[in-house]
């Protein structure tokens, strides 16, 4: 079931394209990755998906209904330039953005508690702000993005200004609130939180949506056939079947990239391996999404206007 479908969007600003003809379905309780390079329209898309601005052509479905200002209380928006209230202590700022997304001041309060045990930031409630690291407001913010349970929670750039412990700790709550029935959009230029967090992702560049679908299925689809050999002996590939991409060799030990050709399998690399040498490593070289993505908006430069593939 999708929690969100995007059907048709297009954006213009000015002589700026800036979406054209977007279509993809977000999946309910999943995290989904909004990827692109800078400029490519993410930012346009999460403003028309927040009804900060709307589209010019198409239409965004919430949960099948045409999407309309009241889902924004489902919802849940991190933006990149953050926009805490840098005098406002904040304890009153929480109770504050809570209440705007229509919790009670007790429910407010109890959600509070819980998130600042959590977080373990008592001693940061009577401070202004201003008075916070980059890091604490971040936490602060992400804190305020979550505190009413949204259905649907978009967070752009969440981990920007966290170190490597606290980004550990919000990408656990980020899993336990898919866990817990939240959906969430991903959009983020760290291709390693990708591959660790996301369930499905979109690719847009240069306006249009270039791919879609699961980070598996994807990945599946960009394989080449492509094996990781280690071993100890002298490895020598003279068969049509076969092509070394890469070798090297340490004393009596080889590493080499092999691809396959003219439909042979694994197993038939294996079998031809055995008669030469000791196999210590075996694996096929999967593309990272990293890899996917370079390679992606590489093609569609490259081709000028993209066909978008599924």
């Amino acid at each position: 079931m999708s929690i969100l479908k995007i059907a048709g969007v297009s954006k213009q600003y000015a002589n700026h394209l800036a979406l054209q003809d977007i279509t993809f379905d977000i999946p309910a309780q999943s995290i989904f990755g909004l990827l692109g390079p800078n400029g490519a329209g993410k930012t346009s898309l999460i403003r028309i998906i927040t009804q900060i601005t709307g589209a010019d052509s198409g239409e965004i479905f919430f949960k099948g209904e045409p999407l309309r200002p009241h889902h924004i209380k489902n919802m849940g928006y991190l933006p990149e330039e953050r926009g805490l209230y840098k005098k406002m202590k904040v304890g009153e700022q929480l109770l504050y953005l809570s209440q705007l997304k229509g919790l009670s001041k007790a429910d407010a309060t109890h959600k509070i508690k819980t998130w600042v045990a959590k977080f373990e930031i008592g001693s940061w409630m009577n401070k202004n702000v201003e008075d916070l690291s980059k890091g604490m407001q971040q936490k602060v913010q992400f804190m305020a993005t979550v505190l009413h349970e949204p259905e649907l929670i978009i967070l752009d750039e969440p981990f920007s200004g966290f170190d490597p412990i606290n980004a550990n700790i919000i990408k656990d709550e980020i899993l336990a609130l898919r866990d817990n029935g939240s959906t969430i959009i991903f959009s983020t230029h760290r291709m390693e939180s990708v591959e660790e967090l996301c369930d499905n992702i979109a690719l847009i560049n240069r306006s249009r949506k270039v791919l879609d679908g699961s980070v598996q299925n994807i990945k599946n689809i960009y394989k080449t056939a492509t094996y990781l050999v280690e071993g100890e002996g002298r490895l020598l590939i003279l068969s049509p079947d076969f092509e070394v991409l890469e070798q090297s060799e340490h004393q009596r030990f080889f590493r080499a990239t092999i691809r396959l050709k003219n439909q042979s399998q694994p197993n038939d690399l294996l079998r031809y391996l055995i008669g030469q040498v000791q196999i210590h490593a075996f694996r096929e070289k999967i593309p990272s999404i990293n890899d996917i993505f370079i390679q992606t908006v590489n093609e569609t430069l490259t081709a000028g206007e993209p066909e978008p593939v599924k």
